[in-house]
This record gives structure tokens, C-alpha cells and sequence, in this order.
């Protein structure tokens, strides 16, 4: 007989062991539902946070720097002090790096303030103003969907322009054509000739498309004369990221004038850092996501383990019967790993039933995702759970003496 025919012998056998044992099969099944619905939740959680991150953080542009003050992470409240206490970033920094950096695409100074915004009767509260120069549309992600962003003139002259985010241009115009238009942003009157697409939220803090850029000089005139600058650098290409940051760091260095022992006195930020971050919160999570997934898969697992010791001590004198008939231990191993094994799949089947409607609740609060690779762990999960649980009992049917099995009454 080869392993072939045994296989499908031992998969008939094992079935027919189930079905005769419908409420013990059931019953021994839910530990494991348990286990693969824990296991299932977690992984699409996880995928779908991990999707979710990594397409709102790409907002941020994996081949840009954004010189700053502080450091996005800057560690304790103590070195966070110290950041405060640094010199503000100046337009005039801004510039000379803009004429000194090799290895830069595009370089744009910018500011924040937060406004609010009218359009005749309508109103739009704490809206983003954004002061920058034409080049912010190659060191950012924007795009525009109608009009135009700020060209060179208009950038530099401080003509009273305006580029609005989606939002803006939902709020105050609903369904009219904004371009051409006047809006006020703190009763000062700016043209509209942009429209931004649409790009969401990010991380969930704010919204990307709540948001007005306009020329430097007016926001300074206007909203903030002598503002704490950011400084964003696109770099040529991505294969020289570490070379252009070691060129602005130095570079830097020289035009805030400190000395070779001194300490940077500003902040190079960048993508990976937020991803860095994602990733040892995500291995938290994960971890705690697996040890309680993993507690629940033993406990299943255990139970599994008992119900097939108690089949094996059932049907010892069956066993003893195909012994005597010329079973091979390896056949009798296979027959008790494989019932072992379907039951735990058939725990998985119902458990992805069960874990896809979840799934779809979860949606309403979580970007969670039930992929092919989430499902495929699932049942693989389910499945090496069957044949270690399986493994000892199915250990001792096979090394059974056939005489012994056969006095077994």
C-alpha cells in the first residue's frame, strides 16, 4: 500500500470517526473557533492599520527632509525643553540653503497658522493657511484638480492669491465653481485660482484637505510677520537620500554658525521616522495579539489532545483488528493525525465564517482587511494546531501491541 492510498484510506476513516461523533467533533471544534476567530481579527486588524499608516504617512513623501526646530521625536520632556530653547528656522536660512544644497530637487520655506475663512454668508472655522513659494507643490503631495497652483510672480510679489483644499471649496461655494472668486481669511481678501484634490486625513489628527496655501509674503503681512519656519527639501533621487542629508545637515551647520563640538540646534525629520514608530507599536500590538491568540489555540489544542486520546482508547480493539491484518504503524499515525487535522480545519472553516461578518463590523471604526494571505494563515494556523494536538495520541494508537489491542474489551 503507498502513502498515496493510505492518505485517502485514512481521510475516508477519519471522517466517518467525525460524523459518528457529531457532538464530540462540535464540542471539541470550539476551542479552536475561538483560537482561528482571535487569529483572523487580529491579522485583518493589523494588515488594514498597516495599509491605512503607510497610505496616510505617504503624505509626507519618503524622498523629502522638513528641516524644523524640534524633532518629531524628540524623547524625554527634558530634551523636549531643550528644543524650545533653540533659534527659530529663518526665511533667510531658507534661502541660502536654496542656493548652497547640490543635491536638492526643489526647496520651499513654510508656515502655519490656523484662520478662519468666509465666502459671502458661509463660514469655515480654523482652516490650515499655508504660506509658501511655488516650489511647495514639488516638496509636498498636493496636486491640484482645477486651476493652478502659485506661479513664481505670484509667489514672490505677494499677489493675493489663494490654492483651497477640497473641503474648503465644498464648505464655502457646495456645488459653484470657486476659481475667480474672492474668499476673506481674517477679512483680508484673496483670489481663488486653485482647487487641491482630495487627500484625506492624516493619521486621523487632521484633515489634509481643510486648508489654504498662500504666497509667503502675505501670510507674513497678513497672519504672522516673523513666523517659526519649516523647511522642506526634495531631494533628487531617492538612491542619494543619506548623501543630501548629510550635505543639508552640514550645510545647515554652516549657515546657523555653529562651532564643531556644537550640538544640531534643529531637526532633520523625516518619513521613516513615523514608520519606525508604526512598526514598534505594531510589534507590541502583534505581540500581545499573539500571546492571546496563542493562549487560546493551547487551550483548544489541549482539548483536542484529550477528545483523540479518548478516541484512541475507544477504539483500541479497531485498532488491534488492523494490526493484526497487517496495518503498518505509519498508517495508523496518518489515520489519527488526519482526523485530528480535519476536525481543526473545520474549526477554521467555521471560524473565517464567523470572522468575516466581524470583519465587516469592524470596518465601521477600524480600516481592518481580510486578505487571502489573513485567510491562508488562518487555515495553516488551524491546521499545524491539528497535527501537534493530534501528534501523541495518534503516537501511542500507532505503537499499540495488536495483541494487547485485541484482549481490549
Amino acid at each position: 500500500m503507498n502513502f498515496l492510498t493510505e492518505l485517502r484510506e485514512g481521510l475516508g476513516i477519519s471522517w466517518s470517526a467525525i460524523r459518528g461523533n457529531k457532538l464530540r467533533s462540535v464540542l471539541t471544534t470550539l476551542g479552536i473557533v475561538i483560537g482561528i476567530v482571535t487569529v483572523t481579527l487580529m491579522g485583518t486588524a493589523i494588515q488594514g492599520l498597516n495599509g491605512a499608516f503607510l497610505k496616510n504617512v505617504s503624505s509626507i513623501g519618503a524622498d523629502v527632509f522638513y528641516v524644523e526646530r524640534f524633532d518629531w521625536f524628540g524623547g524625554s520632556e527634558n530634551a523636549w525643553r531643550k528644543m524650545q530653547k533653540r533659534p527659530k528656522i529663518t526665511l533667510v536660512q531658507e534661502q541660502a540653503l536654496e542656493r548652497q544644497l547640490t543635491l536638492a530637487r526643489a526647496v520651499a520655506p513654510v508656515a502655519y497658522s490656523d484662520e478662519a475663512v468666509k465666502y459671502q454668508k458661509r463660514r469655515a472655522g480654523s482652516v490650515r493657511i499655508i504660506g509658501t513659494t511655488e516650489q511647495y507643490v514639488f516638496t509636498s503631495s498636493v496636486a491640484v484638480a482645477s486651476g493652478r497652483f502659485l506661479s513664481t510672480g505670484e509667489a514672490g510679489g505677494g499677489r493675493p492669491v489663494c490654492v483651497i483644499g477640497s473641503e474648503v471649496a465644498t464648505n464655502l461655494f457646495q456645488a459653484a465653481d470657486p476659481l475667480g472668486q474672492r474668499i476673506t481669511i481674517d477679512d483680508r481678501p484673496f483670489e481663488v485660482i486653485g482647487v487641491l484634490e482630495h487627500q484625506g486625513s492624516f493619521l486621523g489628527l487632521f484633515s489634509l484637505d481643510n486648508q489654504v496655501i498662500v504666497p509667503l509674503p502675505q501670510f507674513t503681512s497678513a497672519f504672522w510677520r516673523n513666523p517659526d519656519y519649516q523647511i522642506q527639501v526634495k531631494v533628487k533621487s531617492p538612491d542619494e537620500m543619506d548623501d543630501a542629508k548629510e550635505e543639508l545637515r552640514s550645510t545647515l551647520r554652516k549657515i546657523r554658525r555653529l562651532a564643531p563640538e556644537d550640538v544640531d540646534n534643529f531637526g532633520i525629520n523625516q518619513q521613516d521616522q513615523f514608520v519606525a514608530l508604526f512598526h514598534r507599536l505594531g510589534g507590541t500590538i502583534a505581540a500581545v495579539g499573539l500571546f492571546v491568540t496563542g493562549l487560546s489555540l493551547f487551550v483548544g489544542g489541549i482539548g483536542i489532545m484529550n477528545i483523540m486520546f479518548v478516541s484512541v482508547a475507544e477504539r483500541t480493539r479497531e485498532i488491534g483488528i488492523r494490526k493484526a491484518i497487517g496495518a503498518k504503524r505509519r498508517t495508523i499515525l496518518v489515520q489519527f493525525l488526519l482526523e485530528a487535522a480535519t476536525i481543526c480545519l473545520i474549526g477554521g472553516l467555521i471560524a473565517l465564517g464567523i470572522a468575516w461578518p466581524l470583519t465587516l463590523l469592524m470596518q465601521s471604526f477600524l480600516p481592518a482587511t481580510m486578505s487571502l494571505l489573513v485567510v491562508s494563515i488562518a487555515l495553516l494556523v488551524s491546521l499545524l494546531t491539528g497535527l501537534l494536538s493530534g501528534f501523541f495520541p495518534a503516537w501511542r494508537a500507532a505503537r499499540m501491541n495488536p495483541v494487547d489491542a485485541l484482549r481490549n474489551e
